[in-house]
């Protein structure tokens, strides 16, 4: 009989490692969800990523629109006028005229405003991108959190639902027992007390699967179903020293903060050509017809008349309050700023890296240790429910038991989903956990320099886009997460 407990105990113990694994190894279904399939999806139809591209798509038009500061302008204006009352003296005015009028303005010296204008937008361009970069990578960890946080916690529901029951057979047996009077009504009020708090415990670990569940559904704009386990992560560094080599020339928050450091210096010269001079160059015409409304008695007036002028402009600024050098001084101290929150950005990317480096590894260890710690509890379990049979142990010890396992199990379950997720953390501090990187399928990826190449030259001003349009999925039909668990393998019955 001994034999036989340790094999069932053997193959009991496997199962529930197995299971606070976090995979569950649950039978596939036609809608299983992979990692990768839950990633494509947030990528194509996550709220916060297409509005992150539409914003810098429009973050792209600053270029063409500081362009046409430099470029020529043409005007014309047309003019009609009925004179309905004419004066007693304007015998010879015209009852009614027509003009019509032309103008084009050249710049050409503006004292390098133009220039450094559109260098400026152009770096921030490339700071857009790099943050563009930087949303991705970011709504791609917040998916990866949801998607190991949902198995996490139906692992723990399943667990909770497994202690429950076996605490409700304890219970019963209890019970049996003092109705022979083997055990007293102390037992059986601690058998009691254990099952409430496990049965509250299965409540509070039910609410967290659904809340893990609707934060999925927010992040991939569909409901969780039968996620798989995840992959293994590529890439992962060696040592703390170089995740972060790799962060400092790959992480786009930091290649962010150093395309602004060059704009703020563009901005710079902006401000100075506030006060040099401006020259351009102006050719106006003009035509006026007085359709044939002058009085009869007026010979020498004409009927039309039409004229051109061509001339160059000379602004020079002598005096402006003060103006230009405080503006110089604000965009210099504006410089000094993003240099600062360059170093700041820098510092962070080290110490997100660093953290996010020495989280994984410790949950590394800790799934060592918790995975011994699992096998042992269950073999401790199974010891005390032994020796209480002979009288040696009393129940307390096996509700002590029994908590102390499914603790252990919990535990696993939640160290390795922090191990997960802290490990794909370093890879989006290091810069590559982005679409690129991941292998996201379901088409072509999103390119911001296809639209910035597309609208960087557009000098016609009825060249504008279609009509915008939702990109991102709602979650408006999609049923109210419940907390109900796929059915994962029997395990052999508590002795």
């Amino acid at each position: 009989m001994l034999d036989t407990d340790k094999k069932r105990l053997f193959l009991r113990s496997r199962w529930l490692v197995g299971l606070a694994s976090g995979a569950l190894m649950l039978s596939s279904a036609a809608q299983a969800e992979t990692l990768q399939g839950a990633l494509s999806k947030a990528y194509e139809n996550n709220p916060t990523l297409t509005a992150a591209r539409a914003g810098q798509r429009a973050n792209d038009e600053n270029v063409p629109i500081q362009k046409a500061g430099g470029l020529p302008s043409v005007g014309a204006g047309v003019d009609y006028q009925e004179n309905l009352v004419l004066p007693g003296n304007s015998f010879f005015s015209p009852k009614r005229f027509v003009s019509v009028g032309g103008q084009v303005t050249v710049p050409i010296y503006q004292g390098g405003a133009v220039r450094n204008a559109v260098k400026a937008a152009k770096y921030r361009v490339e700071a857009g991108q790099a943050d563009l970069r930087a949303t991705e990578a970011s709504i791609f960890a917040q998916t990866v959190g949801a998607y190991m946080d949902v198995i996490r916690d139906q692992a723990i529901v399943q667990l909770n639902q497994k202690n429950v029951s076996v605490l409700r057979t304890n219970l019963q047996a209890t019970s049996d027992r003092f109705e022979i009077g083997d055990l007293t009504r102390t037992d059986v009020a601690q058998s009691e007390a254990r099952l409430a708090l496990a049965e509250g415990d299965l409540r509070t670990a039910e609410a967290n699967l659904i809340a893990s569940r609707e934060s999925y559904a927010r992040l991939v704009g569909e409901a969780p179903v039968d996620l798989q386990p995840p992959p293994p992560l590529p890439n992962l560094p060696a040592t703390p020293d170089e995740a972060v080599a790799i962060a400092l020339n790959n992480n786009p928050d930091i290649e962010a903060a150093n395309q602004l450091v060059n704009a703020s210096r563009a901005d710079i010269g902006v401000a100075r050509a506030t006060r040099m001079p401006k020259l351009s160059a102006t050719t106006s015409a003009g035509y006026n017809n007085n359709l044939n409304s002058i009085p009869a008695a007026n010979t020498t007036a004409e009927n039309a008349t039409s004229s051109a002028q061509a001339g160059v402009s000379l602004t020079i600024p002598i005096f402006q309050g003060g103006r230009p050098s405080a503006q110089v001084r604000q965009a210099q101290s504006r410089s000094s700023q993003a240099i600062e929150n360059y170093v700041a950005v820098e510092r962070g990317v080290i110490a997100q890296t660093r953290g996010a480096y020495a989280a994984w590894q410790a949950n590394e260890r800790i799934i060592a240790a918790t995975q011994q710690a699992v096998s042992a509890n269950g073999l401790s379990l199974e010891g005390v429910r032994a020796e209480n049979s002979v009288g040696t142990r009393s129940i307390l010890d096996i509700l002590n038991a029994e908590q102390e396992y499914l603790n252990t199990q919990v535990q696993l379950v939640s160290a390795q989903r922090n191990s997960y997720v802290a490990a794909f953390s370093l890879l989006a501090a290091m810069g590559k956990a982005e679409a690129r990187d991941l292998g996201i399928e379901g088409g072509a990826l999103y390119d911001p320099e296809v639209n910035y190449q597309r609208v960087k030259g557009q000098i016609w001003d009825w060249a504008d886009d279609p009509a915008p349009q939702q990109q991102a999925t709602d979650t408006r039909a999609i049923p109210a997460a419940t907390a109900s668990v796929p059915v994962g393998p029997s395990a052999p019955p508590r002795q």
